[in-house]
Formats: C-alpha cells, sequence, structure tokens
C-alpha cells in the first residue's frame, strides 16, 4: 500500500511540475500580438501593399510604350519591325516569338541565352523560345537580314526600338 501511495504522489507530483513548468516556456516562445516581433497592422496597410502588388509595384511608367520604348515588370508582346534593333537595358529578359533575330551589340560581348547557357554574339542568331538576358546597355536584338516580316518578341524590363 505504501508503494501505491508513492507511486501516486510521485504522478501527481510530475503532472504538476510538467504544468508549471511548461507554460512560462510556451509564453516566451510565442510572439505576444503586437510587440514588435507579431506586430499588428491596419486593414489600410494591408490594402495599400496589395494595391502595390497588383499595380506590379512600378510608380513609373507601367508598359504604355507607344512603339518606341517602354518599362514593364511583366512580360509584354513587342512587335520589331523591319530594319529596327530593340535596344534592351541592362537586366531586360526578351523571348523571341515569331520571326528569325540576330544579337546586336556595340561590343565584343554578346548576350546571355539562359535558356541553352550559352552567350550569343553579335550578328549570330538568337534561338525561338529561348529566355535572352541582356546584362549591360548597348545590346538588343534585330530581325535576321533575310527575314521580311516583323519579329514578334516577349520583353520584360526597359528597352527602346531604334
Amino acid at each position: 500500500m505504501l508503494k501505491v501511495m508513492g507511486a501516486a504522489v510521485l504522478v501527481t507530483a510530475g503532472v504538476w511540475a510538467g504544468m508549471v513548468l511548461a507554460n512560462p516556456l510556451e509564453a516566451n516562445s510565442a510572439a505576444t500580438p503586437g510587440s514588435i516581433e507579431d506586430p499588428a497592422v491596419t486593414k489600410s496597410y494591408v490594402d495599400e501593399q496589395i494595391a502595390k502588388l497588383s499595380a506590379g509595384g512600378n510608380t513609373g511608367n507601367n508598359g504604355g510604350n507607344s512603339g518606341e520604348s517602354g518599362a514593364s515588370v511583366k512580360l509584354e508582346v513587342v512587335e520589331v519591325p523591319v530594319g529596327k534593333t530593340l535596344m534592351a537595358s541592362a537586366g531586360a529578359e526578351v523571348v523571341v516569338r515569331v520571326g528569325k533575330a540576330v544579337a546586336f551589340s556595340s561590343d565584343t560581348n554578346g548576350i546571355s541565352d539562359l535558356t541553352g547557357g550559352t552567350d550569343i554574339k553579335s550578328g549570330k542568331d538568337v534561338p525561338t523560345n529561348h529566355l535572352i538576358w541582356f546584362p549591360r546597355e548597348g545590346r538588343g536584338i534585330k530581325g535576321h537580314p533575310n527575314e521580311t516580316g516583323i519579329l514578334t518578341v516577349l520583353v520584360k524590363g526597359n528597352y527602346t526600338i531604334k
């Protein structure tokens, strides 16, 4: 009988110690709402952030390029007329969709074919449906010399048509 009572006391003491000692640990691990670790925000703040995201986060030129220049944070369909060159800004991305294109560079370096993992030198063919990245200013793409139709590309970033 003494063993049963001793066991009951030990179990009770263990449960009590677990409850008392565990509560402060849980309170310290969870951030208090409204504190620096878990700040409270207003509905108007959340609405403002959603509106910024919906607008593409760009407060400047939001795409309307009037055929000569443009800026966009999303892919934009651009038609490059015969004899013209799409000059991309640093960091712009282009995908050739319709027509044959060649790379243009004002220096000896080329443009990056991210899909093929190659560097395309000036005057060389740009593959269709490959993601092309422009690391610096002074580079672009134009229609192949044998091409008689309009070159259609997708552009993400700033560019001009010259």
